[in-house]
């Protein structure tokens, strides 16, 4: 006799909870994300440019007079000058012996001949006081004076010539052999000397910025070889015209290089600030969501995300000001905030 098996209704339950729709008491999921609070702090808007710096001091000393060549000695090292020696200003590198034009010169008949004449004329202005001589004599006493002294600052001034001075503080770059006692002629160059304790740049800006740029702006001067030296500088002078061609124009930075840090000739990028705010809500750029024409940005209350749209200020190539829409304290989202809506739970983790 065949079985009959009938269908036990707790088995049925069973398969009706198996196949029915999935339950809606699940939790809503929270986002992890990383936030900040938002501090005041300072922010410059600066302009970028490039160029080449050079030494502010650079002078190319060639003789005046033909002579015999002979170095100058260092005082600070007892032995003649040297490439790359430092030199005061006044301090003879070469000296250009040439005894026949010092006897031409005669330099200390001349000095006694003013000495002389300038007595004689004190002596007749004396006199003309008292009424002894004419105003003519005077005169007449005066002009040999002049002339005397004319002409010794004048055999002076031939006698310079036979040695080549420092002009500035600075060191020696270039520096040609010569054998000691070559007779060189007139125009050769004996030495170069730079003082790069100041350097100055040119820059070409665009002619955007035409109007941003002005004299007496601060500027940061780095070398991409040193990035973490960083000198100050100024802008010193900016044209008010545009190269045809480039539609770009110049202007000059003075930058401080007391350490020598940089060196004339180096490739440096230089941050000229246009504006700063000392006390501003600022923000990083990486962290601003685009939506349209909309800046946004999320901050967390009470474990909700809430989705802000801003205004902004002055900027860099890092970081922005925002003139509305965040406040000083409130937790800003940095991290995690790619996936908000506005309205999201969030979980904030460090």
């Amino acid at each position: 006799m065949k079985k009959v098996f009938r269908a036990v209704p707790w088995l049925a339950l069973l398969v009706a909870a198996c196949g029915g729709q999935p339950s809606t008491s699940q939790s809503e999921v929270e986002i992890p994300v990383s936030v900040e609070e938002v501090v005041k702090k300072p922010i410059e808007e600066y302009v970028i440019a490039t160029g080449t710096v050079n030494a502010a001091g650079d002078a190319t000393l060639a003789s005046e007079t033909a002579g015999f060549y002979r170095l100058g000695v260092n005082p600070a090292t007892g032995r003649e000058f040297a490439l790359g020696d430092k030199v005061k200003k006044g301090q003879v590198i070469v000296y250009l012996d040439n005894p026949e034009q010092v006897n031409t010169i005669r330099i200390e008949i001349k000095q006694m001949a003013m000495e002389t004449a300038q007595r004689e004329y004190e002596k007749q202005k004396s006199i003309y006081e008292k009424g002894g001589v004419t105003e003519r004599d005077l005169k007449t006493a005066e002009q040999n004076a002049i002339d005397a002294r004319y002409s010794y600052e004048n055999a002076q001034m031939q006698l310079a010539k036979l040695t080549v001075e420092a002009p500035f503080d600075g060191l020696i770059v270039e520096l040609p052999y010569f054998t000691r006692g070559v007779k060189l002629n007139q125009s050769t160059t004996l030495a170069r000397v730079m003082d790069y304790s100041r350097l100055n740049m040119e820059v070409s800006l665009p002619g955007k910025l035409l109007g941003r740029i002005q004299p007496g702006q601060d500027a940061r001067v780095m070398n991409y070889s040193v990035p973490d030296k960083v000198l100050s500088g100024k802008v010193t002078q900016v044209s008010p015209a545009l190269e045809s061609d480039t539609r770009a124009f110049a202007a000059s930075l003075d930058i401080g290089n007391p350490d020598q840090v940089l060196r004339p000739g180096m490739f440096v990028k230089a941050e000229i600030v246009t504006s700063r705010a000392d006390s501003a809500v600022v923000i990083d750029k990486d962290i601003i969501l685009s939506r349209g024409n909309r800046r946004m940005i999320f901050v967390v209350n009470r474990g909700i995300a809430q989705e802000r749209r801003i205004t902004l200020g002055l900027e860099n190539p890092d970081q922005v000001q925002v003139t509305e829409g965040l406040e000083a304290q409130e937790r800003l989202v940095v991290k995690g905030f790619e996936t908000l809506r506005d309205g999201s739970r969030v979980k904030i983790t460090q």
